[in-house]
């Protein structure tokens, strides 16, 4: 359904497309106007995750990842929302909108969703961490109706029902991503799919799994920045910690690349092992490539280049993305359930 429009070369066009702006890190208003671009350009018409092309979607927002991680943040939400649009239908995006997925669950801020007119439902109450909020035109938001169900639902947040606030984001990690409370009053949506669709469906967690490819991308470019570093002025203990980041990148580069070979040849299996072990493997990576390069740089990068500044800034508070033990808990019974165990070559 979303992938009707044509579609720009792949990963090279896209880097060539982003390196090309004029963009002022750090801005939520230059960020989102860099999201309406790549969405005009056509660039957000990845392939669907699990439809022969996994990878290449991973490494298109691995790409933007390494660019800008405020900006991925945005793009990979806006892309994640077109693929569920595509799996589970029920709204056609408008040429041009810019979309974004806001399922967070805090028991401090949850949706109602009560029937309304026609084929609507009305929305109250307060959303978090709804990333871009004041710059996108749409959302699929996470709600609970009458019966206590989980539902996914459309809102345009054009409507007077819609509040963006400028509450719940005081972290100077990802502060472009301009992560805020939403408040919703009577709002009209329409909701996606039956109850629980959103989270039962094979995508889940094959979209999970490009939460990991941002994650590596950024990583991949920090080890960049330190791989030409390296090359001008090397030293031992530089070039040992290279050394490690290139391990870590590499480790991490290959259960990606399976994990996305996996979801292509097995679409509509439980993908939620494969992508908890990406998720937790490319985390880990992350924290390696962040500890090795400010060891193997020092000061002077993070207090002169900004481009290093904000990456190693923003990827400690993206990971946190991560559920951390409990992901590795969840990973865990997984495991235990099997016939026998995984490692194997």
């Amino acid at each position: 359904m979303v992938m009707s429009r044509s579609t720009p070369g792949g990963c090279a066009e896209l880097k060539s497309f982003l390196h090309e702006l004029n963009f002022r890190r750090g801005s939520a208003a230059e960020t989102a106007d860099v999201l309406r671009a790549l969405v005009g350009a056509g660039f957000d018409r990845l392939p669907l995750p699990g439809s022969g092309a996994t990878l290449e979607r991973w490494r298109m927002l691995a790409a933007v990842a390494g660019f800008d991680l405020a900006l991925v943040k945005l793009f990979e939400g806006h892309t994640d929302a077109l693929a569920i649009l595509a799996e589970l239908g029920g709204v056609e995006p408008d040429e041009g909108a810019a979309w974004g997925v806001w399922a967070a669950e805090p028991p401090t801020a949850r949706l109602a969703a009560r029937t309304g007119s026609g084929d609507r439902i009305e929305l109250n109450g307060t959303k978090a961490w709804c990333s871009g909020a004041a710059q996108i035109t749409h959302a699929l938001v996470t709600a609970w109706n009458e019966r206590d169900e989980s539902i996914l639902a459309a809102v345009d947040l054009r409507q007077p029902g819609v509040r963006v606030t400028n509450e719940g984001w005081v972290a100077v990690g990802m502060h472009a991503s301009a992560s805020v409370d939403v408040r919703f009053e009577d709002a009209s949506a329409v909701q996606i799919g039956a109850p629980l669709a959103y989270l039962k469906r094979p995508g889940f967690w094959q979209g999970g799994g490009g939460i990991a490819a941002c994650w590596f991308g950024a990583a991949a470019a920090i080890g960049e920045f330190v791989r030409r570093d390296a090359s001008r002025r090397a030293d031992p203990h530089k070039l040992a910690h290279l050394g490690a980041i290139d391990i870590a990148l590499t480790s991490a580069a290959s259960v990606l690349r399976e994990t996305a070979a996996r979801f292509d040849r097995e679409p509509h299996a439980d993908a939620m092992p494969a992508a908890l072990r990406a998720r937790l493997a490319v985390e880990r990576t992350a924290a390696s490539v962040i500890d090795h390069a400010g060891r193997a740089l020092g000061a002077g990068p993070f207090c002169r280049n900004e481009y290093f500044a904000r990456l190693m800034a923003d990827l400690p508070v993206f990971v946190r993305q991560s559920h951390a033990e409990r992901d590795e808990a969840a990973l865990a019974e997984c495991v235990v359930n099997e016939e026998r165990g995984p490692w194997e070559l």
